[in-house]
């Protein structure tokens, strides 16, 4: 049963990550402009719709292969994500969240590959002349995820340096 629980719990927030991210970039298709800077927070935070065929902050980009080949790469770690998901232990709790983050913003990016051939960002951070990257709701959840799945992992080393002293 406690299986069965963290199951769910691993499936309710893979996809609550998904569909709030496709519902922001459904909303952003709609009610932005692409290349408009829309101020959320003046001087550090914008709405400004973008297509990104590449991956991560645009980077490889290149011919009409990219999303192809992104999206073949994403559907496998889609496929290891799960995989690991399924062998987690009871007491991994953080590390079973951080999955369902990263597995769920790769699907929602995924989605936007297959459909739109490109990913679409709206989201852009600045302080004074420096400016983040664009990006979206998935990327947030991977980079998350990312660092909690890192932060699991010192974790669990720091419990069995202590346990095997």
């Amino acid at each position: 049963m406690r299986h069965a629980g963290r199951a769910v719990i691993f499936v309710a927030l893979f996809f609550c990550t998904t569909g709030f991210d496709q519902a922001s970039k459904d909303w952003a298709n709609t009610e932005l402009t692409p290349g408009v800077r829309q101020p959320v927070v003046d001087g550090y935070w914008d709405w400004e719709l973008a297509k990104n065929p590449g991956a991560a902050f645009s980077s490889f980009v290149g011919g009409h292969a990219a999303p192809i080949l992104l999206s073949i790469l994403a559907a496998i770690a889609l496929v290891g994500i799960g995989i690991a998901a399924a062998r987690t232990r009871p007491d991994e709790k953080l590390k079973l969240a951080a999955l369902a983050l990263v597995g769920g913003g790769a699907l929602g990016n995924l989605i936007d590959r297959i459909k739109d051939g490109a990913v679409t960002d709206f989201v852009r951070w600045r302080i004074g002349g420096h400016m983040w990257p664009i990006f979206n709701v998935a990327d947030a959840a991977l980079l998350i995820g990312v660092v909690l799945l890192f932060t699991e992992s010192v974790l669990r080393r720091r419990r069995h340096a202590r346990l095997t002293a």
